[in-house]
């Protein structure tokens, strides 16, 4: 019975879900408003509203902690899935950036495996579930890729202390992708859904038993709507894949834009290339140079009050 309760909450619609936990609330109220029919008595009433008070309190209070231990552990696994996308986000910056210091053809093949891994990885994090098959499958080759390109490109860098940086690096983009894919499979475990559940329809019974009268039938109806939207508020937290409310990529898809906007030959300006390369950024900088210092003596806008007045006196002292 968990094993099929986790499948539906985790399979089902959230609209299905909210919908199916409504109708066992109601008809949870309902059962009991009809055992309060069956052993109304007048006697003792005052008495016996005075204890339903206090009864109906204490399994409101012990219902409200247990809907916030079970939010409390919904919230932390969505938690750690958002840092873990930040992480992720800047060990794969960390990995291409150091790329660049690679010789070619090293270089352009594991810089090109990277920015294939992100667009794969933001695809992946949007995909919905059941959908997202040939997506891990091009993530595990995309993985495999890298690592051997990297194996490749240590040979040629073997003797130096760079090489272990690099090979660290492309090490934890590949730890970083398994704790990701651990966070998504991780949920609130079924047993506590499923005694949150059964404790909200003995919830919804007890109110059936102790309201009567319209006014406090509609109250009580609200307030099985709003326990309704509190647990289905949980459940679409827990769901990664199939829910509406996800971590954000947005680290990811900054990355993303990042990578295309500056490819591996945006870091090839200042690199040396031979004598006549040299040559030619000496004289660029130094055109630099001049039209940043030509710039700044032409301006008004660096002469103070301070250098105005020393012009002032100097062209008074040649007057005179």
């Amino acid at each position: 019975m968990p094993d099929f309760f986790g499948i539906w909450l985790e399979a089902a619609p959230i609209a299905v879900v909210g919908a199916g936990v409504l109708a066992v609330l109601v008809a949870a109220s309902v059962a009991g408003t009809q055992l309060r029919k069956r052993h109304d008595s007048t006697r003792e009433e005052e008495a016996a509203s005075a204890q339903e008070g206090f009864i109906i309190s204490a399994v409101l209070g012990l219902l409200a902690l247990l809907m916030g231990f079970t939010f409390a552990l919904a919230i932390d696994r969505f938690d750690t899935r958002r840092l873990l996308v930040l992480e992720d986000a800047n060990a794969i910056r960390t990995a291409y950036l150091q790329a660049q210091v690679l010789d070619e053809p090293h270089r352009a093949r594991i810089s090109g495996l990277l920015v294939a891994y992100t667009d794969n990885m933001v695809q992946l994090a949007n995909a919905e579930a059941g959908q997202n098959r040939e997506l891990l499958a091009k993530d595990d080759w995309l993985l495999t890729e890298l690592w051997s390109a990297a194996l490749s490109a240590f040979d040629s860098i073997r003797q130096l202390d760079f090489s272990s940086a690099l090979m660290t690096s492309m090490n934890n983009v590949i730890t970083l992708d398994a704790s990701r894919r651990a966070a998504r499979r991780a949920h609130v475990p079924t047993p506590v859904f499923l005694t949150l559940l059964i404790y909200l329809a003995v919830t919804a019974a007890l109110l059936g038993y102790v309201l009567f009268g319209w006014r406090a039938r509609v109250a009580g109806a609200i307030t099985l709507a709003l326990l309704t939207m509190a647990f289905v508020l949980i459940v679409d937290i827990d769901r990664p894949t199939g829910g509406t409310i996800r971590e954000t990529q947005g680290p990811m898809e900054e990355l993303q834009k990042s990578l295309r906007a500056q490819p591996a030959r945006a870091f090839d300006s200042w690199r040396a290339a031979g004598p006549k390369t040299n040559q030619q950024s000496d004289a660029h900088r130094s055109r630099w140079r001049d039209s940043i210092g030509s710039w700044v003596h032409q301006g008004d806008w660096l002469r103070t009050p301070d250098h105005h007045t020393l012009e002032m006196s100097r062209q008074r002292t040649r007057r005179m």
